[in-house]
């Protein structure tokens, strides 16, 4: 049938830099894998589901885009206790796609309502070109790991022998032995080696690694994994570590190799190493090895770990679990908002994310897989375009670490509270989250007052670390650490500590005491607790058990008095004075005595608050490659200098208690002085931050806005839910959710763990707790 459209409409290949959503809809986790198939838009490479949802009609609707390709995916059954297949040859995968799966292609006009020929002359380059295409998660993976590679000294500087043309074909075999793949290709001489055994049952002798040491030469690029685009896998073998080389084609044409002729035909490092992410395996058993059973149903749904990704879906579905942020993102015929784009649009991702984890629709056994057991999990949602979206420009979020999960918790709500969405009807859910915390300060010379308040959505609760002795119990783990309450955290949370600072009403320079208490209660109080020492100078995360109630308890103890009639308010500081820094003794003395210079000592000490020789230490490790680090310290600079404020100064007043705009509005006024921005805020207690350039209208909106959270008593909270991590550092290791639901059936709530897209009822709760790292109680 013949199509107008197919013939008016222009229509050209993705490029390398074009995203192609062919795997899965952007607007919810239908994909390739339902009956009805994916259709990927032949003019901007949108995937629209074909299912009850509808969403590639309705983007055809709105955009007029009619011409479509079909994909559609059925998976063969795989048996995991069958022995795998020989490999008979090293290729870019041992086990294709081809191998898991039948896949069906059609092109069609949506508008005409007509099948297509897909091997017509117009259409056959742009269907080509979309199954060439990584997917878009795929690629963004291996973009987010090659970002972070850079040159290196020896490959800039590199001295190639004279020029010989290297074999072709099959490019020969390894100097030192008969292998014919993973080759790497010594860029200053020519030599052939193999390299490395490699993950995935990729053989290699090391000749490689032999020849750079015997030849003293560096950089060598992998073969097998060089494309026509001039990517490669470059080695220094002189830094032990991958490297770019930015004259890559100059230098493999030197050795006779065009980059035009070449297919890759390996796969990557970088592939590998996020095929090794994903392959972390969590234990799902009891203690007595029975596998733990899985839950389906609504809000029972997994999230596919994306390589080192549990750490968001962890938090995801802590979130997901709160009646704000399902009232805001879940309804099942919600209308989501018209966008161009619907993969880099926030509102629309988080709204796919709440119809997938809570709908119920994607919650089933995954039973193409077995494994010898009765046991089938889910195969999970891949919440790729979110994750993409969520890390878009941000150092740490848009790469494939694994990342703090707190730190992605705070910086959710950031771009949440942000939204352009926000307003009318649609309520900003972490508004539940907010609550006022009120600090108190007194001079301990004259014993005057002064108050502060700032509104906040989370609290952090440093964990006491008291190790076990010997005869404990417990005690004959030499690492173990003695168990702590929630109240024990609570009450060293709101206990008075002493803040070196002089006094600007009796000139007293005996410090002062500063307590921080609950001016007001927020619905969902967010804890993190800090559990972290400094073993030979490296941060280290401690497993300590916290104790925390199963059942509700009471925070009333934790309420703020206020100002009571026996104090006395201390006056507001002059503008634009304040005393000069002077540096805590026993910090800079504990400092020297590590080896580090004075002048680093007190550059450190200042920018962390003048607190204590850990956090400056912290400061130091993390800017010991700045330009000016052992340039005297410098107050000179004023408030115009101080207009955009540092990040770590920021954020050492916010672990006080401050918000972002205050602590910026204050080091602006102090001339970027973390300790006169201390003593501004305690004398501007009623300055939200809002700077005299900003309109006048969003400040008396503000002085207008009723205070976050409510002071109403008895503020009763029950533990909702908790992110626990299990491994040394929160930047590795591996992060779970665990939550209390209401398994169909039952009258009483479970525990459930998240572990990726495993969705089990949970055992051993107490046992969890010992790994908790966030904390979420809901107000009952």
């Amino acid at each position: 049938m013949s199509c107008p459209h197919l013939e008016s409409v222009e229509l050209k290949p993705p490029t390398p830099v074009q995203s192609v959503y062919k795997e899965d809809c952007t607007q919810c986790f239908d994909s390739i894998d339902n009956p009805g198939g994916l259709d990927v838009c032949l003019q901007c490479f949108n995937g629209g589901c074909t299912g009850d949802r509808e969403h590639s009609p309705l983007h055809n609707a709105v955009w007029g885009h009619p011409l479509a390709l079909n994909i559609r995916r059925t998976r063969k059954p795989i048996h995991r206790d069958e022995p795998p297949p020989k490999v008979t040859k090293l290729a870019i995968a041992a086990e294709t796609e081809q191998d898991r799966y039948d896949t069906a292609l059609s092109a069609k006009c949506i508008e005409c309502q007509a099948e297509l020929d897909v091997t017509n002359a117009k259409l056959a380059p742009i269907v080509d070109g979309i199954l060439k295409a990584h997917t878009f998660s795929r690629k963004e993976e291996v973009k987010a790991w090659e970002q972070e590679l850079t040159t290196c000294e020896h490959v800039l500087t590199l001295n190639q022998h004279p020029s010989r043309k290297i074999e072709q074909g099959e490019l020969g075999h390894c100097s030192g032995c008969d292998l014919r793949e993973n080759l790497w290709l010594c860029l200053e001489c020519g030599n052939l080696g193999c390299g490395r055994k490699q993950m995935g049952g990729v053989d290699g002798n090391s000749h490689a690694l032999g020849h750079a040491t015997e030849s003293g030469h560096g950089v060598a690029v992998k073969l097998g994994s060089i494309t026509p685009e001039g990517t490669a896998d470059i080695y220094c073998y002189k830094c032990d570590e991958e490297r770019v080389d930015e004259l890559l084609g100059q230098h493999l044409a030197h050795w006779g190799i065009i980059l035009a002729e070449r297919q890759k035909t390996e796969k990557s490092l970088t592939e590998m190493q996020i095929e090794q992410n994903l392959k972390w395996d969590f234990s799902m058993t009891t203690e007595d090895g029975k596998e733990l059973k899985p839950v389906f149903g609504p809000g029972l749904t997994g999230l596919k770990n994306l390589g080192n990704s549990c750490y968001l879906a962890s938090i995801l579905q802590c979130l997901f679990d709160m009646p704000s942020f399902q009232e805001r993102y879940y309804s099942a015929d919600n209308d989501l908002p018209i966008v161009q784009e619907p993969a880099g649009d926030l509102e629309t991702q988080l709204r796919k994310i709440a119809y997938g984890l809570l709908s119920g629709r994607y919650s089933e056994p995954d039973t193409s897989v077995t494994s010898g057991s009765d046991i089938a999990y889910q195969r999970g949602l891949a919440p790729a375009m979110l994750k993409h979206l969520i890390g878009r420009g941000h150092e740490e979020f848009s790469t494939m670490r694994q990342q703090d999960a707190f730190e992605l918790f705070q910086h959710l709500f950031k771009l949440i509270s942000r939204s352009p969405h926000n307003g009318g009807d649609q309520k900003d859910p972490t508004a539940e989250f907010r609550f006022v915390l009120e600090q108190r300060l007194q001079c301990l010379g004259c014993r005057k007052v002064r108050y502060s308040s700032n509104e906040q959505d989370n609290v952090f609760i440093d964990v006491p670390l008291e190790k076990l002795e010997e005869g404990d119990e417990g005690g004959e783990a030499t690492n173990a650490y003695k168990p702590v309450t929630l109240k024990e955290c609570l009450d060293n949370f709101t206990a008075a500590e002493k803040v070196e600072l002089a006094c600007s009403a009796c000139g007293s320079k005996a410090g002062f005491t500063k307590q921080s208490f609950f001016k007001t209660f927020p619905n969902v109080l967010a804890v993190n607790a800090r559990k972290m020492a400094v073993v030979n100078w490296v941060p280290v995360k401690i497993d300590v058990p916290v104790i925390v109630p199963d059942e509700p308890f009471l925070l009333d103890g934790y309420i703020s008095k206020g100002l009571q009639p026996s104090e006395e308010i201390l006056p507001d500081e002059p503008e634009n004075t304040a005393p000069a820094f002077v540096p805590d003794a026993a910090a800079i003395a504990q400092l020297e005595v590590m080896g580090f210079p004075r002048n680093r000592a007190e550059k450190a000490l200042h920018a962390t608050g003048n607190s204590d020789a850990n956090a400056a230490m912290e400061w130091l490790f993390a800017h010991l490659d700045d330009a000016d680090i052992d340039a005297p310290l410098d107050l000179r600079a004023g408030p115009e200098g101080a207009g955009t404020a540092d990040p770590e100064k920021i954020e050492t007043l916010g672990a006080m208690g401050f918000g972002a705009s205050q602590a910026k509005k204050a080091l602006k006024e102090t001339g970027g002085d973390v300790e006169r921005a201390v003593e501004w805020l305690f004398s501007h207690p009623d300055d939200q931050g809002i700077t005299e350039d900003e309109n006048v209208g969003k400040s008396a909106e503000k002085s207008q806005k009723e205070p976050a959270g409510n002071a109403t008593l008895p503020a009763i909270f029950q533990l909702q839910s908790l992110v626990c991590h299990k491994g040394t550092s929160i930047h590795a290791g591996h992060y779970v959710a665990f939550i209390r639901k209401f398994l169909e059936g039952r009258d009483l709530p479970t525990w459930v763990l998240f572990n990726d897209e495993k969705v089990v009822e949970a055992h051993d709760v107490e046992e969890m707790r010992k790994f908790a790292y966030v904390y979420f109680f809901k107000r009952v």
